[in-house]
């Protein structure tokens, strides 16, 4: 009797395999936003690649900001907010010593998908 509970409490107990909660970084500065899928060379996501841009807006882009992410378990992450009118955001993504990069144009494309591969 008490193995058969400790089965079933252990079951309850253990963690279920399924999709990672995204990480989202609100940069409030807009409405615009870009998600990240990042894998690696053999197609695996990576988990903690990190994900740099830096945002020049405003007058004269005269303002700017750095932001920075990272990737779960399943190589997703999100930002959210980003200005509506800005310079092109060049993405740095980076996880040791391998790295990719991605441009978002937001005046062409408010919410940009990203499918990096690191190399």
């Amino acid at each position: 009797m008490h193995a058969a509970v400790f089965l079933v409490g252990a079951l309850l107990a253990s963690p279920q395999a399924g999709p990672q909660e995204i990480p989202v970084l609100k940069a409030n500065l807009g409405d615009c936003s870009a998600d990240f899928l990042v894998r690696a060379a053999e197609g695996k996501p990576v988990y903690n690649a990190t994900i740099h841009v830096r945002v020049r807006y405003g007058a004269f882009s005269v303002k700017r900001s750095d932001l920075e992410i990272g990737t779960n378990a399943d190589g997703k992450a999100r930002i959210e907010g980003l200005p509506n009118k800005a310079r092109p955001l060049a993405y740095d993504v980076r996880k040791d010593n391998q790295k990719a990069a991605a441009e978002q144009n937001v005046a062409d494309n408010c919410h940009a998908t990203f499918e990096v591969e690191l190399k």
